[in-house]
């Protein structure tokens, strides 16, 4: 059984890959073309992108009450991996070697906060 420590480190990652969630639907609104401004600003992606975000940024707070604070930085730096993911798997954009070398040096990053 968990302990809540580690129910909030699951709550907290889960509020990182919303946010990344809503990144990319926020990409997918900034890709389109609209007809006016309103909506260019008020359209699903945008709406649920936003939204999305508020949920990420309640799911933290509820997170972070059992979370160090040292911790947070390094889980969050997490949606740096989700998002590039979710961007080439979604958006189809490339993986750079640089952007590869990054992703492997965030990652590392990760795992040796974690031991």
């Amino acid at each position: 059984m968990m302990n809540s420590l580690q129910i909030s480190i699951c709550i907290l990652i889960l509020s990182v890959f919303i946010a990344s969630v809503s990144q990319i639907l926020l990409k997918i609104s900034a890709n389109k073309t609209y007809s006016s401004r309103i909506r260019e600003y008020l359209n699903v992606y945008v709406i649920f992108g936003y939204g999305l975000l508020f949920l990420s940024t309640l799911l933290t707070m509820i997170a972070l009450k059992r979370v160090p604070l040292s911790w947070s930085p390094v889980v969050e730096s997490s949606s740096y991996i989700f998002v590039s993911v979710m961007g080439y798997l979604v958006l189809k954009e490339r993986f750079t070697k640089k952007k590869m070398t990054g992703l492997l040096v965030i990652l590392i990053g990760i795992l040796v906060f974690s031991l």
